[in-house]
């Protein structure tokens, strides 16, 4: 098991993560006015707004889930398709969750590794750099979030 934290740098906002490997993990978010909490296992994910309204969602047509303001999920895609040794940007749609309403949406996102472990992602207009650990965990987010401590790998 590996817990790794985040904390916004844009808003006061943390999520913490334990996983167990990249198809299993748990995690939790908090921010100024909300609690969710998330759990991945395979391709099925459960989404709760503590207090508020809670999901099931499964992953069908899409190549990866993407929850809002969680950091976790831009690493999946990364470590899956090996991305840090760079290659040709790659295109997925991801099922992104929103909150609060907890709405599940096919979203196109894309990935370009730049070197250094660094990934450019793009959905949309909106476009920044992620900076990964060797290991494929996202520790810094452009002007959005950094992660605190250092994990170990995971299989």
């Amino acid at each position: 098991m590996r817990t790794l934290v985040w904390r916004g740098l844009d808003a006061p906002r943390m999520e913490v993560a334990h996983l167990e490997s990249w198809q299993k993990a748990r995690g939790t978010q908090i921010g100024v006015t909300y609690e969710l909490a998330w759990e991945l296992d395979g391709e099925l994910l459960r989404v709760e707004l503590v207090g508020v309204a809670a999901g099931e969602f499964e992953l069908a047509d899409a190549d990866f889930f993407d929850v809002l303001d969680s950091p976790f999920f831009n690493s999946l895609p990364v470590a899956r398709d090996g991305l840090l040794l760079g290659g040709p940007a790659r295109e997925y749609v991801m099922s992104y969750i929103s909150h609060p309403d907890l709405n599940a949406t096919p979203v196109k996102q894309r990935y370009a590794p730049l070197g250094d472990r660094t990934i450019r992602y793009a959905a949309g207009e909106f476009e920044a750099d992620i900076e990964f650990d060797a290991d494929g965990f996202v520790t810094r987010y452009q002007g959005y979030l950094e992660r605190l401590g250092s994990p170990s790998a995971i299989s």
